[in-house]
């Protein structure tokens, strides 16, 4: 369109020293504003990524002012992610044709700067997690869902700026989350992966790495892709070659996990999408372009370039492999199983019956894999088939059968525990951190969240952690966290697909700490000091418990206010005959607004002065 027939439209938005919006991960605030036709200033707060969305077949462009004074370069705003724009203090935009309900999205994201930890799961390359780049789990809005087997890759790219540091990207990650969830409205950031342009490959939407999670990608194509995005615009330039070397890693090791050739071509029916309708049969390579699902010039011309190179690389990455392993049949006749091996390698196939037991197996040599397993009399029900060829190929597992259901699953989390109910973290040894632990009956994706009475998580333990079925305990330290009610909340998503949350309740309670007991051993008759701090005012119980548990006398009972006290035991019974020897215990007892907080200090009475 010729720059004379534009219609242009430039509004500067001043921002204030102060910020407003919900804080979310890493301290990100959004602040979106309906932006009217028309000269006008608005005030917004501080940013370094701005979005934009409207209706009409117009376009928009933007420039951001830095806090050097300066201004960037008129750019164009991506559709579907906020752009990085630095820190900046006032932005101008443009509109171009028809434009109508224009809406912008301020974020702050701070830049922090971090040593990054990266998991490596089944063998994927390093891969920073949700929990490291600082995603807020409260953001997303529902349960991750899945799909019953991956099939593609489907490669983006954010359409942002190129220039960034390496703390910045982060920065950038988490303003995309933000974005995707308060601005798109989505369920949590549309891709599963995403890579910056030093290589590093970060955990996108919620769920598992290595589960078959549906995002919000590529319209009509979710369900059974992957969405990988490399953050930056590459429809002009190149992308790094650290960058695609990740890319290269990251398809062969997820596409290895689902038996999926990387060079193959397979036919995909869509869900309805803006350049196909819903149930058009599309042939789509197994490591796609965003363009070749919508119409959009995603991922870039000079990434879409690369994309059968880096098929091919990723191919040969970590061979041998196993490809499109098939079962088809019935319980009560032939079971056909197919697959295709990187290269000739000697193969095993083995069913295991409903009650575990190997009831059928074949092997064979070559590349091929072919059996026909004639199942005539054997009773109906699921049958577990395992394809392997060898230690260093992924091997391939599924069910056959099914006709008689399988019992009700039991629950995923049984035990769960939080111990000691009441945890003390004062410093003082006693009840400084608890014990979570619990029971999982089957592999899964475990989050860990602690809550406040009001349920808002107030620390996330661990994230989307992939646990295998067995007993699990570990410690938790309250820290720096406030006295008050609080619960340990679980989120479990299992392999097969089910999910569940449990929740054990505790509370944190820094009312009673140093109790002691001293000398730590008295001959009968001798005294005994008992003492303990307060750090508030409460109901107090002091008592001495004879070795079997029962009450020796009960040296104080009132209200105290916060301080140190100190009371003491003459070593005798309450018939004034000496205690006997034994193993004792002071035991003081404080009632609060929280409840009851209790702390032993254990103490010997000897026959003569040890």
């Amino acid at each position: 369109m010729a720059r004379a027939a534009l219609v242009a439209l430039i509004v500067l938005l001043v921002a204030p020293s102060w910020a407003s919006g919900r804080a979310g991960a890493g301290g990100v605030t959004v602040v979106s504003r309906e932006l009217a036709v028309g000269a006008r200033t608005v005030a917004v707060p501080r940013f370094d990524l701005v979005g934009f969305r409207w209706r009409g077949a117009g376009t928009v462009e933007f420039r951001a002012r830095h806090a050097d004074g300066g201004w960037s370069a008129w750019q164009a705003p991506d559709d579907t992610n906020p752009s990085w724009t630095g820190t900046a203090d006032a932005l101008q935009y443009r509109v171009h044709g028809r434009v109508s309900r224009l809406r912008g999205s301020f974020i702050w994201s701070p830049v922090e700067h971090e040593t990054w930890r990266t998991l490596s799961i089944a063998g994927s390359p390093p891969i920073i997690s949700r929990d490291d780049w600082g995603g807020n789990e409260l953001f997303r809005r529902a349960a991750p869902r899945y799909a019953p087997a991956v099939r593609l890759v489907i490669v983006h790219h954010t359409a942002t700026s190129n220039d960034y540091t390496p703390d910045q990207a982060a920065a950038i990650v988490r303003g995309i989350d933000v974005y995707h969830v308060r601005t798109n409205g989505w369920n949590d950031i549309g891709y599963n992966f995403l890579i910056d342009r030093f290589g590093r490959i970060y955990e996108g939407r919620y769920g598992g790495i290595t589960r078959n999670v549906i995002g919000a990608h590529a319209l009509g194509f979710n369900t059974g892709s992957v969405g990988i995005a490399l953050i930056g615009n590459f429809m002009s330039a190149k992308p790094t070659t650290a960058a695609v070397q990740s890319l290269e890693k990251l398809i062969a090791w997820r596409l290895d996990l689902a038996h999926v050739d990387p060079v193959s071509t397979l036919t995909f029916v869509s869900g309805g999408s803006e350049r196909w309708r819903a149930g058009a049969k599309v042939t789509v390579r197994a490591v796609s372009g965003h363009r070749d699902t919508g119409s959009t010039s995603c991922p870039g011309n000079y990434l879409y370039s690369q994309l059968n190179r880096i098929a091919s690389v990723a191919e040969q990455t970590g061979l041998p492999k196993l490809y499109a392993p098939v079962v088809s049949g019935k319980i009560g006749g032939p079971v056909v199983f197919s697959g295709r091996l990187s290269s000739g390698l000697p193969w095993n196939i083995t069913v295991a019956g409903p009650g575990g037991r190997r009831v059928a197996s074949a092997s064979g040599t070559g590349p091929a894999i072919a059996w026909t397993w004639n199942s005539a009399g054997f009773a109906p029900g699921r049958y577990a088939w395992t394809m392997s060829a060898g230690s260093s190929v992924l091997a391939a597992k599924g069910v056959v059968g099914g006709t008689a259901l399988p019992p009700p699953p039991g629950p995923l989390v049984s035990e769960l525990a939080v111990a000691p109910a009441v945890v003390s973290p004062n410093g003082d040894g006693y009840a400084d951190t608890a014990t979570i632990s619990y029971t999982l009956s089957t592999r899964a994706a475990v989050t860990a969240s602690v809550l406040d009475a009001n349920g808002t998580a107030v620390e996330t333990l661990f994230s989307g952690q992939e646990q295998s079925a067995r007993a699990i305990s570990f410690g938790f330290s309250p820290g720096d966290v406030p006295d008050g009610h609080y619960s340990l909340a679980l989120a479990i998503y299992a392999d097969d697909g089910r999910s569940e949350t449990h929740s054990f309740a505790f509370t944190v309670d820094r009312i009673l700490s140093a109790v002691t007991a001293a000398p730590p051993t008295i001959a009968p008759g001798a005294a005994l000091a008992a003492g303990f701090t307060l750090a508030g005012e409460g109901q107090v119980t002091v008592s001495i418990l004879a070795p079997d548990g029962s009450t020796v006398t009960s040296l104080f009972q009132g209200d105290l206010a916060a301080g140190t006290y100190s009371y003491a035991w003459n070593g005798l019974l309450g018939d004034a005959t000496p205690a006997p020897v034994g193993n004792y215990q002071v035991v003081v007892s404080v009632v609060d607004p929280l409840g009851t907080v209790t702390q032993p200090a254990a103490f010997a009475v000897v026959a003569a002065p040890p």
